[in-house]
């Protein structure tokens, strides 16, 4: 394979896979301006994933969806987009702002009417749910704070049934995933959490899983990937 004839960078691939791949969307781009000017961080899944995460539940044929961390709302809509005017969402959010901007976004993007917002601490959400004993999820998407990430998988399954696709996201943090963090430092907890979460997948009969890189403009990370058996 022959190298480029100029520097290419990843963010100039995914440039080019989004003019490609994907339709302008003045109402998607309307809700990451509108996380912007509320001040949320930039941290949402890229345009690509976010199409990426619609197909999978398109693929799976989910109509039952759990997400865990809804920030803005911009991968809630992408996922309220994959099951389709007869399925439904359900996203666990921490932060009331966030919340309220998402509520709107979903709102402009057409899918509002699709997805529930449940805000507090998602442990507590999540336990709260299956003392309710609700109807399994087909698809369960987890992207919150990633110290909780095995109490977050270990809900999940029990949230799922035999079929459910779970995916775990930014499971390779730019490397640092292959070293134990500092416990005592916020950045070496959240690596810790996402490792253990990675053990849990690896030591947990009632799911096959598996883990892809990924690099793109947002960096170099990757998801993981699991079956509920």
């Amino acid at each position: 394979m022959e190298p480029p004839t100029e520097p290419v960078t990843p963010t100039d691939i995914d440039t080019y896979l989004v003019a490609k791949l994907l339709e302008p969307d003045p109402a998607m781009a309307a809700a990451r301006e509108l996380a912007d000017e509320e001040g949320l961080p930039h941290i949402e899944v890229s345009e690509l994933q976010g199409k990426f995460l619609m197909l999978l539940a398109q693929m799976s044929g989910a109509k039952r969806v759990l997400e865990i961390g809804t920030l803005g709302g911009y991968s809630t809509t992408w996922l309220a987009r994959g099951v389709g005017v007869d399925g439904h969402v359900t996203t666990c959010e921490f932060e009331p702002l966030h919340a309220r901007v998402a509520a709107d976004n979903l709102k402009a993007c057409g899918v509002g009417d699709r997805v529930d917002i449940r805000i507090g601490a998602a442990r507590q959400t999540l336990d709260a749910m299956l003392a309710e004993d609700c109807e399994p999820f087909d698809l369960i998407f987890i992207d919150a704070d990633k110290e909780n990430n095995p109490h977050y998988i270990n809900s999940a399954i029990m949230l799922g049934r035999p079929g459910t696709v779970l995916v775990v996201d930014n499971v390779v943090r730019s490397g640092a995933v292959l070293h134990a963090g500092d416990a005592l430092s916020d950045a070496g907890r959240l690596i810790n959490g996402v490792r253990a979460g990675i053990d849990r997948l690896a030591a947990d009969p009632r799911v096959d899983a598996t883990a892809l890189q990924t690099v793109g403009a947002k960096g170099w990370d990757g998801f993981a990937l699991a079956l509920v058996r």
